[in-house]
Order: C-alpha cells, then structure tokens, then sequence
C-alpha cells in the first residue's frame, strides 16, 4: 500500500510562545516539524517596535523571575531577564510607599511573628514547592525589610500602609503562598479576586493600597473579575520571584525560541487558510500533508479555523512610550497608582531597568493603561504621569502609543487552567487561552500540546521534512 507524502510529521499553525515552545519539544523528540506564521515575523502579541534606537513594547506583559518554564523551555537559556527593584512602589494620597514580598512594619507581637515566619521560609532547604534560588534571597530581604523597617521615597517616613499588624500579617500571608505547592492553591475555593480579597478578611486599606494596584497589574485586571485561583498563581509568583522584563525587548523571547529551531522549521508570511487532522491548506503553498496538527495562534484566530472553539473575553490594553533627558527619580522600581485617579494603572522608568532600551542620555518611560483609554489617551496620561512622579511633564515626548483591544484573555471563574489540549487524535490547539493569560501560561500550554502530540505518534519521525512548495 503506498504511503501518503508528508511535508512534516507535525504542521503548528502560529509562532507565538506556545506554538515555537511545543515545536523545540517535539523537534528535540525527533518528530519533523513545520510552524506557520501569518505575520511576516514571529511572537504574535509579544511584539517590539524598534525606534531611533528605543525598543518599544506593544503590551509589555510583566514577567517574573519565578516563572519556572523561562528556565525549562528548551531555546530560552541565553534570556536575560532585566529585575525591578524588589517588591512595588505604590503611590496613595500623594505619597510613595516601599511595599515588597511583605509590607515593612515593626513593632508589635504579629510583626514578630511574619518575621520568624520569613525568616524560617528563607533559611529552609529547598525543595520541589519553593526551588528557585530567587525565592530564598527574595525571602531574606523581606525578613531584613521586617526587621529593620522600611521608608517611603523621600526624607518623611512613609505613611503605612495599614498598621503594623496589618502589614506583618500579610507579610507572613506572602510568604505562605510562595511555599504552598500550586496544587493546593488550585484545590482553594473559587471566585472572582475582588471578592475573594474581601471574603478572606484583609482589612481594606491593604486591599486598596497594596493588593488591588498589584494584582491589577499582574493581571491586566484593574476591576479584578479574574479567577481567584489565577490570582493566587500571581501572588505566589510576586512572593516567590522579582517583576522582571527580558532584556532587548519582549520579542526577545520568541526571537530566541525561533533561532534554535531546526533551519527552515519557521515559515513566516504563511496564511493557513483551514486545517484537517492530516493537512494544513495554505494560501500560499496550498495543501500541507502531515500526521498531527497543532493549532497555536490566539484565540480569535483559532475559532476563525475551528469553529466552535470557546473565545474568551479580552483585558484591552495600552501602553504609552515617553522619553526625557532626565530620568524621574523612581529608579528602577515599578510604580503603581493606589489612588485610581487617572488612566495609568503602572509606569516605570524602563531604561534604569533594561538600559538596552534607550540610547545613551535618554530615559525611557513606558505606563500602561488597563480597559478603554480616555479619548485624549497622551493628555490623560501625561497629566497623571506628572502626579505619579511629583514633576512635569511637558516636556517629555512621546514616542509611541499601542492600544490592543484584545491583548489578554480574560480568566474570570469559573476558569479551567488546564483546557484540553488534545481534541481529538491528529489535532490539538495551545496557547495563553488555553492555560493561564500569561507568558508561563503559554509556555506551558506549548509544553502540554507537545507532550499529547508524541504519546500519540510515539517515538520517532515518519521521514524528513520536505521543504514547503512553491507560492503560486
């Protein structure tokens, strides 16, 4: 009996994170493997505007040194990850406040309490549910913060936020949920984090000033419908890592999953156009024979050649590039806005942070706004910027400003972290939307897909890629 032809025993529809991750993890398995892009470049969403020498995120998604697939995806190793300063730095009522892996506080049998609390989680051994070295240095500055007491910026001592007990609790709080082990927290009851915050019994002033300005940034969430489990994932990652960004850009990442591929794995300026269990059609190369097809674009599009695929709603997002002569003086700390008194939900001096995204003697600053913009979007958030740092603003110039409408896929509750990735033998789908809304969550996705795909091929290739065929 003759044997069909394959171009590739795997053809993945998309080259953002999960479809080039799933492709390192199956080409490594000895499976040929074939990733179309529509765009004429690779990341999707994860996208970086290069301009008189800035390096301009689209969505400039935070990542956080405790994401464990950075350091487990194959392709990844030479990432450089650029840390904030530790913890956040929140403005309310005209004030910056210091606020880390626990609030500083002092005093009092409850401070006490986090800080042997901390101090015991960060001279403990490592194991499997805490096993990153950031996790044990991050936990020791947060004792050294509790014992000693913190500032806000400036020469006045920074106004808590809560009192003393207020904060040592919710130090202890953090540093619990980096040692819970994921599996516990996703077995914890399930609802929306706004409410979650208030039915757990944290006084609101903690809420307001700490929780909600983080978690809304963490989660591109800024009325907090995510799934509390989701937010949960996102504590444990802030209390057990730093914030961080990938040095040279967000497109960083796909760039280097893409360049360790096999030569000719990645086609861009490729548009499928439907897919089967066995073939991928193109618009430009037509019909793609295969075994398996893994379907990795975002969730629009994959609904688009999958009809019936469940859409999520989208957290829009917009990101607004300011440079000046003269860096704000924030230093490289992420700054949040307690106060809700104007369109910018973080900012951050970017280029104390990642100096790689700025020519010499420019400073670069990149604020989001989470939801709808106000019309009159560079206005707005020039005049809350100017706020936010205690100077004018005037003479900044704007460099770029990115709306995404459908940047973030929603996770209100009930959400299931681990869609399947599998729908039937011979095709598959992954991506950020099936897992959790973040780069890990794509990583991992990817990985999943990958790992469906070879149990059900099994070991080893059915013969080598051939190369695509000629665009008409």
């Amino acid at each position: 009996m003759l044997q069909p032809v394959y171009q590739a025993d795997v053809v993945i529809v998309g080259a953002g994170l999960a479809g080039l991750a799933a492709a390192h993890r199956l080409t490594s398995a000895g499976i040929t493997t074939a990733v179309l892009e529509a765009a004429p470049y690779v990341g999707g969403r994860m996208s970086t505007e290069k301009v008189d020498g800035f390096r301009l995120d689209r969505i400039g998604q935070l990542l956080s040194t405790a994401y464990p697939e950075l350091r487990l995806t194959p392709g990844l190793e030479p990432l450089v990850l650029r840390p904030f300063a530790p913890g956040v730095l929140v403005h309310s009522e005209g004030r910056h406040h210091r606020a880390g892996a626990a609030p500083a506080g002092g005093g009092a049998g409850g401070a006490r309490t986090a800080l042997s609390a901390v101090r015991a989680l960060a001279t403990a051994p490592r194991t499997a549910s805490a096993p990153w070295p950031v996790s044990r240095s991050g936990l020791a500055r947060t004792a050294r913060s509790l014992a000693t007491g913190s500032r806000g910026t400036g020469s006045r001592p920074a106004t808590p936020l809560g009192g003393a007990m207020d904060q040592a609790r919710l130090g202890a709080a953090l540093a619990r949920i980096a040692a819970t082990p994921m599996e516990r927290l996703l077995a914890r009851p399930e609802s929306a984090t706004g409410h979650a915050l208030a039915a757990r019994g944290i006084p609101a002033r903690t809420v307001d000033g700490f929780l909600r300005p983080l978690l809304a940034a963490l989660l591109c969430d800024p009325e907090l419908t995510t799934s509390s489990r989701c937010a949960d994932l996102a504590l444990r990652a802030f209390a057990s890592g730093r914030l961080c960004m990938p040095e040279g850009g967000a497109d960083v990442l796909p760039e280097l999953l893409a360049r360790a591929l096999p030569p000719g794995t990645v086609h861009t300026g490729v548009r499928a156009t439907s897919i089967s269990t066995t073939s991928v059609t193109t618009a430009e190369h037509g019909e793609l024979r295969c075994q398996a097809v893994l379907l990795a674009t975002d969730a629009s599009a994959a609904a688009e050649l999958l009809p019936g695929l469940r859409v999520p709603d989208f957290h829009p997002v917009t990101v607004v590039h300011h440079t000046m002569e003269e860096p704000p003086g924030t230093g490289d700390s992420l700054l949040l806005d307690a106060d809700r008194d104007g369109p910018v939900a973080h900012t951050a001096v970017v280029s104390l942070v990642d100096p790689s995204r700025a020519p010499a003697g420019r400073a670069l600053v990149s604020s989001t706004v989470l939801g709808t913009p106000p019309d009159d979007v560079d206005g707005a958030v020039r005049a809350h910027l100017a706020r936010l740092y205690g100077t004018s603003t005037m003479r900044w110039e704007t460099l770029a400003v990115y709306h995404t409408a459908r940047a973030v896929p929603a996770m209100r509750p009930p959400h299931d972290l681990r869609r399947p990735v599998r729908l039937l033998a011979g095709l598959y789908v992954c991506g950020d939307h099936r897992d959790t809304s973040t780069v890990q969550g794509a990583l991992h996705s990817g990985r999943r897909a990958a790992s469906a795909v070879l149990a059900d091929l099994g070991a080893g290739p059915t013969r080598l890629a051939d190369p695509l065929p000629t665009a008409a």
